[in-house]
């Protein structure tokens, strides 16, 4: 994918000041790391009177399937094939805007030591994107860019040039140009506006973002006129964000006409109150949940099945009545931030000899995983392809056989009370499957007659009267100690 800055200048300000406010020199190309691919910034022409900087952006289309973006969520066929085609290399999107971000950064803040003076002033500048993907078409890229001060050219592409007949595509040629703009006003608007006009973002939509958007969008969102559309596509139509982006919007606004601050007009309600009122993240709700049920079981030796990054580990190790715990995991990279979250390194021996952090597949039997009073499975089981479950299930169940095991998973009822959440889409790119309420209990109750444990099943978070809560739990209780285990 790619982009170019062009300006024009005079011998006494010369057009390859450019290079000073992007921090790039016009004689070296350049090559940056992004998180998706390699950037590179090059100048195809600089003198006095002409400065043109290039960014092309490279993606790696096959790290970007490794990391789980674009899977074929829900087992889709033609989702699935998209992970593989599609238009990430090519056409302008959030990615590129994150290279904009990642590689311009000092020159999307104004900030320039060598030219502060040409960093605050408008530029003649023309910006050109070949391939961009415009949901709304050339009239929304021009609704977009023409109140902020552009003239936009945007001239739609033809499917297939060589049959006419089959009409435009959603992509569009654009070009921009203003005389009254400064570069750092320029990148902003397009760090916001591509991913807009793509309606689409390369990765999951945090509470950071409408902070990221109100940094970039200062000066201009509040006042736009498509101000609903940027903040609701901008933040994935994620509802509850949108909503939050809008309040402190039109804060800003009324800041504007009293010609005040914002906090002197956001000061009904204290500090305190709005920390109370925040509801506490599922993931909360799940490891409490966890933890009050190790409680009850009387464990104080657990194993922490599919222990990720180790919060879980963490929590067991600051109540003193867990003698040993262990930390499984088949991502030895999980495992070395788990390390460091634990502070391994530097933790006192008499903590350390309470923990252990191993590399294992829980889809062989292992004989280090026996004996343990309890062992938690939380968000795990999802993550395996169904016809490998059973070999989990022996894994756990019938080799390890610990005195109580809790499993929990996404109930995929509660999807639909996900505002972010497309119809039919699973919670994350990698789960194989999500079960209703009803699957779940026939197989925790088949895996507890097989094995000899007897389960009950709880709700985790609000237990919704129609759909049920958002994660369900399942305890299983050892009733039947086999010979093989009594002589282990």
């Amino acid at each position: 994918m790619f982009l170019t800055i062009t300006t024009t200048g005079v011998p006494e300000r010369p057009a390859t000041d450019l290079g000073f406010l992007l921090h790039k020199h016009p004689e070296k190309a350049q090559t940056f790391s992004t998180s998706h691919g390699t950037a590179h910034v090059l100048y195809p022409e600089a003198d006095d009177q002409r400065c043109t900087a290039a960014l092309l952006l490279e993606v790696d289309a096959v790290a970007m399937v490794r990391r789980g973006k674009g899977k074929g969520r829900g087992g889709a066929p033609d989702a699935a094939l998209a992970q593989y085609v599609n238009d990430r290399p090519y056409a302008a999107s959030s990615l590129l805007a994150v290279a904009l971000s990642a590689v311009f950064s000092s020159a999307m803040r104004g900030v320039c030591a060598a030219r502060p003076r040409r960093a605050a002033e408008p530029l003649p500048l023309r910006i050109e994107v070949p391939a961009l993907p415009a949901r709304g078409g050339p009239d929304l890229v021009r609704g977009l860019f023409e109140p902020l001060g552009w003239t936009v050219t945007a001239d739609p592409l033809a499917l297939d040039s060589a049959f006419p007949d089959w009409g435009d595509s959603h992509y569009v040629r654009l070009v921009l140009e203003s005389d009254t703009l400064t570069l750092a006003a320029a990148l902003r608007h397009l760090y916001v506006l591509l991913p807009v006009l793509d309606d689409a973002k390369h990765y999951w939509v945090s509470a950071d973002e409408v902070d990221k958007l109100l940094r970039a969008g200062e000066g201009w969102l509040p006042g736009h006129p498509e101000q609903a559309l940027i903040t609701s596509r901008y933040l994935a139509r994620r509802w509850s964000l949108t909503r939050q982006a809008r309040e402190r919007l039109e804060l800003v606004r009324l800041a504007e006409t009293d010609d005040s601050e914002v906090e002197e007009i956001d000061n009904a309600v204290a500090a305190e109150t709005e920390e109370a009122e925040k509801p506490t993240p599922l993931a909360v709700q799940r490891r409490d949940t966890i933890l009050a049920a190790l409680t009850a079981s009387g464990a104080t030796r657990v194993l922490d099945l599919g222990c990720g990054q180790g919060q879980l580990v963490q929590a067991l190790l600051k109540d003193p009545r867990y003698t040993e715990i262990v930390g499984l995991d088949v991502s030895v990279r999980a495992l070395t931030i788990a390390a460091r979250r634990l502070k391994l390194d530097r933790m006192g021996e008499r903590q350390a000899s309470r923990v252990r952090l191993v590399q294992g597949s829980l889809a062989y039997t292992d004989k280090r995983l026996r004996g343990y009073d309890a062992a938690v499975l939380s968000e795990v089981i999802e993550h395996l392809d169904l016809p490998r479950l059973p070999a989990l299930e022996y894994a756990v169940f019938g080799a390890a056989r610990p005195g109580t095991v809790l499993v929990t998973t996404p109930n995929v009822e509660y999807n639909v009370r996900w505002e972010s959440l497309p119809a039919g889409h699973v919670r994350h790119g990698d789960h194989r499957f999500e079960w209703t309420r009803a699957e779940f209990r026939s197989w925790a109750e088949t895996v507890a007659a097989r094995h000899g444990y007897t389960v009950d099943l709880r709700p985790v978070g609000p237990d919704d009267p129609e759909v049920g809560p958002p994660t369900q739990l399942a305890v299983f209780t050892l009733t039947t100690v086999t010979e093989e285990a009594k002589a282990a």
